[in-house]
C-alpha cells in the first residue's frame, strides 16, 4: 500500500542531507578563507599589488597562495567563485523549515499553551520574521555605526536576544531555537547574496573594462565575511539544539540561546587571533567554559509542573481528531505500558532525568501530539523501544499502524 508518510519522511531525509552537505561546504570554505586572510605574511618583497602570501601543505602537496590588496592588474583566465555553498545551505534550510514546521504547524510550530493561533498565522510570522534581522543589520552596517564594528555587533546581539525571547513567547521551544538559527542564518546568506557577491562583481567588471577597482568594495565584503565568521558556531548550536530538550525545553531557553552567541565570539576570537599569529588568548576558553556552565545551570531550573497534558476535551481540534481516531484507546494502553516508563514527567528508567528528547507520552494529549513519531518509530520500524527492551509485540506495532493510518478517515 502506498504510504504518503514514508514518502514524506524520505523527502525530509533527503533535504536534511542536502542541508548538512551544503552547510559543511559553506562553513569549511568560510573558515578556511578567514584563516588564510589572517595568516598572510609579508616577510619578503612581493609583486606589485600583492598584500601578502601564504605557503601551505596538504595531501602531500605544497600550495603557494597570494592575495592582492584590491585586484590583479588583469582579469585572470580562470576565476573560482564561492557562492553556491551559501545559497544551497539557505535554500535547503528553507525547504526543511517548510517540510517540518510549516507543514506540521499544528504539532511542531505552535505552542497552544502560549497562543491559540491558526496555522497560517504562525507560518506567516515564521516566514516574515526571518527578514527582520537582515533589514535591521543591513541598515546598521550602512549607517555611521558601520565604522564601529564593536558597537554594531553589540546592537546586533541585543536584537538577537529580543528575537530569542519573542520566538519563545509564541512557538514551541524546539521551533523557537530553530527559528533563531534560521533568523541568523538568513543574515549570513544575505550578506553573501546582497553584499559580498555584488561587490565582487563590481571589481570583476572594472577589471574587464580596464578600470582600476575601488578598494572600498573589498573592504565592505571582508567586513561582512568577518561577521559571518562569528555567527557560524551559534547557528550550528541552535540547529543541533532541536535534539536536546535541556536546551529548547527550558524556561530560560531564550537566555540559553543568547549566551551561545557569546560562546561563539570567545571561541572564534581564539582561533582568529591564533591564525593571525598574534598569540593564543587562552582566557577565551575559560570564558567559554564559564558561559557553558551558566547554560547548564539555567537548563536545570525546573520549567513546568509534572501535571498531565490536557485531555481530549481541551485539546486543540487537530489533536482532538487524532485522539478520536478508531483504535486510539488501545494504542494509548500500548504506549503507556511500553513507552511511558521513560517518556513521562519523572522517568523510572535508571539514569534518565527527564523524558528523552522532551517527548512525554503519559497522557492523551502527549500521545496525540506525537502520533506521527509513534507511528514511525514504534509502528513502521522497530526504533522504539530501543532494542525492544520493553518487548513490544508485532501485533502491538500493527495496531499502532492501523490506528495512525485511520486518522485521515476520522471525521473533521
Amino acid at each position: 500500500m502506498f504510504d504518503i508518510a514514508l514518502v514524506w519522511d524520505w523527502l525530509e531525509f533527503a533535504v536534511r542531507w542536502l542541508h548538512v552537505i551544503a552547510g559543511i561546504a559553506w562553513i569549511g570554505s568560510s573558515f578556511y578563507f578567514i584563516a588564510l586572510d589572517l595568516g598572510l605574511t609579508k616577510d619578503r618583497p612581493l609583486p606589485e599589488g600583492v598584500l601578502g602570501e601564504e605557503w601551505q601543505v596538504h595531501g602531500g602537496g605544497f600550495y603557494h597562495i597570494q592575495k592582492y590588496t584590491v585586484a590583479p592588474a588583469h582579469m585572470p583566465e580562470h576565476l573560482t567563485w564561492f557562492k553556491w555553498e551559501a545559497y544551497w545551505t539557505f535554500l535547503s534550510g528553507l525547504m526543511l523549515l517548510a517540510l517540518v514546521y510549516w507543514m506540521g504547524a499544528d504539532l511542531f510550530l505552535i505552542d497552544y499553551d502560549k497562543i491559540q493561533w491558526a496555522p497560517w498565522q504562525a507560518i506567516a510570522l515564521s516566514a516574515g520574521s526571518l527578514t527582520i534581522g537582515w533589514i535591521c543589520y543591513d541598515l546598521l552596517c550602512r549607517s555611521p555605526l558601520g565604522g564601529r564594528p564593536t558597537v554594531l555587533m553589540l546592537i546586533l546581539f541585543a536584537i538577537i536576544v529580543a528575537m530569542a525571547w519573542g520566538y519563545t513567547q509564541i512557538f514551541t521551544g524546539r521551533a523557537a531555537l530553530l527559528h533563531l538559527g534560521a533568523f541568523t542564518g538568513t543574515i549570513m546568506v544575505a550578506n553573501v547574496f546582497l553584499v559580498i557577491m555584488p561587490n565582487q562583481r563590481v571589481v570583476v567588471a572594472d577589471l574587464k573594462a580596464g578600470r582600476t577597482p575601488d578598494p572600498k568594495y573589498g573592504k565592505i565584503a571582508k567586513l561582512r565575511s568577518t561577521h559571518n565568521n562569528y555567527l557560524t558556531l551559534p547557528v550550528l548550536f541552535l540547529m543541533l539544539s532541536t535534539h536536546y530538550p535541556l536546551a529548547f525545553a527550558s524556561a530560560y531557553n531564550w537566555l540559553i540561546a543568547s549566551l551561545v552567541f557569546l560562546m561563539g565570539v570567545t571561541i572564534r576570537h581564539f582561533f582568529n587571533t591564533k591564525h593571525a599569529r598574534k598569540g593564543r588568548p587562552w582566557w577565551t576558553w575559560a570564558a567559554t567554559a564559564a558561559i557553558f556552565l551558566a547554560i547548564v545551570a539555567l537548563s536545570l531550573v525546573p520549567t513546568r509542573t509534572a501535571s498531565d497534558a490536557p485531555e481530549t476535551a481541551t485539546l486543540p481540534a487537530p489533536l482532538a481528531r487524532v485522539a478520536a481516531a478508531e483504535g486510539f484507546d488501545e494504542v494509548r494502553d500500548i504506549v503507556e505500558s511500553r513507552c511511558s516508563m521513560c517518556h513521562t514527567a519523572e522517568p523510572l528508567w535508571p539514569g534518565l532525568g527527564q523524558a528523552p528528547k522532551g517527548v512525554r507520552l503519559d497522557s492523551t494529549g502527549g500521545i496525540a501530539l506525537h502520533a506521527r513519531d509513534i507511528y514511525r518509530q514504534a509502528g513502521l520500524t522497530r526504533a522504539m523501544p530501543p532494542g525492544n527492551v520493553m518487548m513490544m509485540a508485532p501485533e502491538e506495532r500493527a495496531r499502532i499502524v492501523a490506528w495512525y493510518q485511520g486518522i485521515d478517515r476520522t471525521p473533521r
